[in-house]
């Protein structure tokens, strides 16, 4: 079944009132809850004094109802004593600039004086209630990776490593390139800090050593944990994507089960039609969906969702709860496609701190109201759904190959200037997303993929895919060789896994089973687009390239879209051309959404849903573990919405036959199944 729940802390309640919230959520059909993460100095309000007795009313409430919890490790909130006992541990963002104190996670978490005493407090908390039978699992810190570490200790680390990597600095001074500017190192001890470093193949290596930092302070954890946790409990972490220092697949590896935080911008922010953004919130109903699928990739499996809309998301000026039935569409889609847990962020929203208008399922005034009725709604729908969807195994027409290293060297140097003209740091997240929305709005349903075999995919797209190694590009294009359809978008195979550039035309080595090349490219705000003469492409007359302009020369593939520019339009948007038993189409623009779709439409005409894309409705599918098959129709709009259903179903949660149309009510999801 699919647990539901919410972060409860009843550390922080004005009042006592334990037994009333834990019936609250008995009513509201939690099944669990997450608890303790964030209170190091209520474990251990002194160092060495510990009172871990104090939660127990709450797992033993918990269990009596019926609630699982899931019980954190308090690491990421370092108490007062620590820091005054120990001021070294402070992390340092800048060489030799200690944060200052009064946030969380602002520790230097490779320190040995930090991780003596989180594991002590650690074994402490985990070996009080690892046995009792509310806990179903644990969740080790919380959301990690959030500031690239600066320490003295830590940078001599990374020394170290490159030494072991390369070898030798005359390498490394080749790899990198850095007779430029008179970088070249004599020795290693000449390797300067990352404050003031302008070379990208340095601060690629930096990112990818914090990385490895955060995944191996997570395993170390999981580790400890482990010693007492029961075969029946799992050991997860809570993955924000965002954090700096996150590489979620090597996290993830040391876990049982992925966890992800998918919060969204509730309201009109999730219309049908609305571009939305992957910015703060994300807005746009797809994004909801590029984040739960981003969520399935971290392991290719089921996830848990830790963290999701209550009501407001952010600060006192963020305040956007959500309309009537958002939250059963929101647990539905989250549910659709792969989440095995729906848990709010929070379930009171707190009366001081700074998080106090981030808001809980309960009001200041903890009285429960419209937002409790909306998730105990969405609770009977999940209870009476049981274990119908146990093994639920999402459907994918398109798989987008995702790329940290690309993400991380376009934060350095990004292609994309923002609306200011300066640079964009979110332009790996504004080319990927430029295509999903698309496939979306097609009615394909999309998987992230990070290697592993692409044969299963009718539809690959690799956009954005600036660091790559040379096998990654041969393996790409054998993909579409073998009889597949692969997708590039821009800059996919500029640099090599160092983030050198190749010194030949792009897009490097897939140039020649592209059938073209291109040296010139330009940024651009808008550029309309319009069909080649003879293309199977249905363009819209508000289809256009935005950003982004790469100046492809054809040799051999066959333009399907052109620039109605009288500069740009020497060159074609988007090209294809026969790959072995395969294909391969180049679009080398961003996409606007319109012409996003259309591209996606031609690519993939008739999605495995089965069903038609038309908005406001958008379905997506998945297979059973019994065999069986599942359909999730969302009407994304105020206004009801008739679907036709191309076949006979029943609905999931009250048996009806269902055949013919069915009609769905503002903002409403309807769950069938195969007979």
């Amino acid at each position: 079944m699919v647990d539901f729940g919410a972060a409860f802390y009843t550390e922080y309640m004005p009042v006592e009132r334990l037994d009333t919230d834990l019936d609250l959520m008995r009513d509201a059909g939690f099944t669990v809850i997450r608890v303790g993460e964030s209170v190091w100095s209520t474990w251990e309000p002194r160092d060495g004094e510990f009172d871990v007795d104090w939660l127990a009313p709450v797992l033993d409430g918990a269990h009596a109802r019926g609630i699982g919890v899931v019980l954190g490790t308090p690491t990421y909130a370092v108490p007062p004593w620590l820091q005054r006992k120990v001021p070294e541990i402070a992390a340092e963002t800048a060489t030799g600039r200690r944060m200052p104190w009064g946030a969380r996670q602002e520790v230097d978490f490779n320190h040995p004086a930090y991780l003596f005493h989180a594991e002590r407090v650690i074994r402490r908390v985990v070996s009080r209630y690892a046995s009792h039978p509310a806990v179903v699992g644990y969740q080790v810190d919380n959301e990690p990776g959030l500031y690239l570490l600066h320490n003295g200790h830590v940078f001599a680390r990374f020394v170290e490593e490159l030494r072991a990597e390369y070898g030798d600095v005359d390498t490394l001074n080749d790899r990198w390139g850095l007779t430029h500017w008179s970088h070249r190192l004599a020795r290693w001890d000449e390797l300067w800090p990352p404050d003031g470093n302008l070379v990208p193949q340095y601060d690629l290596a930096w990112r990818r050593f914090q990385a490895r930092l955060t995944a191996e302070f997570i395993g170390w954890q999981a580790g400890i944990v482990r010693e007492y946790a029961r075969t029946d409990q799992f050991v997860t972490t809570c993955i924000d994507y965002a954090r700096p220092a996150m590489d979620d697949e090597a996290v993830a590896a040391g876990l049982d089960i992925a966890s992800a935080n998918i919060y969204y911008a509730a309201q009109d922010g999730l219309a049908a039609g609305t571009e939305g953004s992957l910015d703060w919130p994300p807005s746009g109903t797809w994004s909801l969906y590029y984040n739960a699928d981003r969520a399935w990739s971290t392991r290719q499996a089921p996830y848990l969702v830790t963290e999701t809309n209550a009501t407001s998301v952010g600060p006192a000026w963020l305040n956007q709860p959500g309309y009537d039935g958002q939250w059963r569409q929101v647990g539905w889609a989250l549910a659709a496609r792969g989440a095995r847990s729906v848990q709010y962020w929070h379930w009171h929203t707190l009366h001081h701190g700074p998080e106090a208008y981030w808001g809980g399922i309960l009001p200041h005034s903890l009285v429960p109201g419209r937002v409790y009725e909306q998730v105990a709604a969405l609770g009977r729908d999940l209870a009476a759904a049981g274990d119908a969807l146990d093994g639920l195994r999402p459907d994918a027409d398109v798989a987008f190959v995702h790329s940290l290293p690309s993400k991380w060297a376009f934060e350095f140097a990004p292609p994309l200037s923002g609306v200011d003209g300066g640079p964009d740091r979110a332009a790996y997240e504004r080319i990927t997303s430029a295509s999903y929305r698309g496939w979306w709005a097609a009615g394909a349903q999309a998987r992230f993929v990070h290697g592993g075999d692409l044969s299963a995919y009718p539809v690959v797209v690799a956009a954005g895919l600036y660091v790559a190694d040379d096998a990654t590009l041969d393996k790409l294009r054998d993909y579409a060789v073998a009889g597949g359809h692969l997708v590039l978008g821009p800059r996919t195979g500029y640099a090599d896994s160092d983030g050198r550039i190749r010194a030949v035309a792009a897009p490097g080595r897939l140039a020649e089973a592209a059938g073209l090349t291109y040296d010139e490219y330009a940024n651009v705000a808008a550029l309309p687009v319009r069909a080649a003469e003879g293309s199977p492409l249905a363009l819209p007359p508000d289809a256009a390239g935005r950003a982004w302009v790469e100046g492809l020369r054809c040799a051999g593939a066959t333009p399907l879209a052109v620039y109605d520019h009288p500069h740009y339009g020497r060159w074609p948007a988007v090209t294809t051309v026969a790959c072995g038993a395969g294909r391969i189409t180049y679009v080398g623009t961003v996409p606007s959404p319109a012409l996003a779709e259309a591209v996606a439409r031609w690519a993939t005409p008739a999605p495995v849903s089965g069903f038609p894309a038309t908005d406001p409705v958008h379905v997506t599918s998945a297979g059973l573990a019994d065999g069986r098959r599942a359909w999730f129709l969302h009407n994304w709009s105020a206004s009801a919405a008739t679907v036709p259903v191309p076949f006979d179903a029943v609905d999931l949660l009250t048996g009806e036959p269902i055949s013919g149309e069915l009609e769905l009510g503002e903002w409403d999801v309807r769950v069938l199944t195969s007979r």
